[in-house]
């Protein structure tokens, strides 16, 4: 009778373990990082402690901030062939019906002197009806200078596009840059304003290396070439405090994200 109790506990200790180690999130494998880099190298990982809600939509990802309500970032992969005029412009700002909580919605702008600027811009997503309208929820917005969003941010959008047609794909990871949160907007929800806006850009060329670029742009008027807004995609991450492209191999990231080569962009 005593062996048998034993051996009904060690039996118990052992399932006991391996649900334990299933609670333990696991280091991805070689062979499911490479997976993510070759389907989504876009995705970044937030350095910081910032909170964030996931939501993919059907043509992007979003970390959204419950506490800042706009979000960390927003990436997707825009093809040669979704460079298209199939759907037009919805304009039709609603709330994320995916978000937990307090959703914002378009009033919370009214009467604030910025504009509902998007992150993934409507101009990426004419491929695709429900893209073009997700592309207007809320969590794709931030509070942004009408000079900044209708002058040098839609250039460097216009640019995306014109490459995405030249190479192919484009991987884009885009969002606010806060540097003080004191600046809002909004009466129910306080929307934070970004003192500045990045954009970081990755690809793959033929011979099979990857290469990328950032930019960052303060959130004001302004009319520069927008090579005066070009940074690595290290320092981009010094600013913003995101981790850019951690699914590709530590040596490949390491390389590219240390400098770009303009050569490779085709300004």
């Amino acid at each position: 009778m005593k062996k048998i109790l034993i051996l009904s506990f060690v039996v118990l200790a052992g399932l006991a373990g391996l649900a334990y180690q299933n609670l333990i999130p696991q280091k991805p494998s070689a062979e499911q990082s490479a997976e993510v880099a070759a389907t989504h190298p876009e995705i970044p990982q937030l350095l910081n402690e910032q909170p964030e809600q996931i939501i993919e939509h059907t043509g992007y990802t979003v970390s959204y901030n419950p506490k800042r309500h706009i979000p960390n970032w927003v990436a997707y992969c825009l093809e040669k062939d979704e460079v298209t005029d199939t759907h037009s412009r919805s304009d039709k700002f609603m709330p994320d019906p995916l978000v937990k909580g307090n959703p914002v919605v378009t009033r919370d702008y009214s009467g604030s002197g910025y504009d509902r600027g998007h992150m993934a811009p409507a101009g990426d997503m004419r491929w695709s009806e429900q893209a073009m309208r997700e592309s207007f929820y809320m969590t794709n917005i931030c509070p942004q200078n009408h000079n900044n969003n209708a002058g040098d941010w839609k250039d460097l959008e216009e640019l995306v596009r014109d490459l995405a047609v030249r190479y192919g794909n484009i991987y884009i990871c885009c969002g606010p840059v806060v540097t003080d949160e004191t600046t809002t907007i909004g009466q129910q929800r306080k929307i934070v304003v970004p003192q500045a806006f990045f954009k970081v850009l990755l690809r793959q060329k033929k011979d099979g290396t990857w290469t990328a670029i950032g930019f960052v742009m303060p959130n004001q008027a302004g009319n520069r070439p927008l090579m005066t807004y070009m940074l690595s995609v290290d320092e981009a991450e010094a600013m913003t405090g995101i981790d850019f492209y951690p699914a590709l191999p530590d040596d490949i990231e390491d390389k590219i994200e240390a400098d770009f080569v303009i050569a490779d962009w085709t300004l």
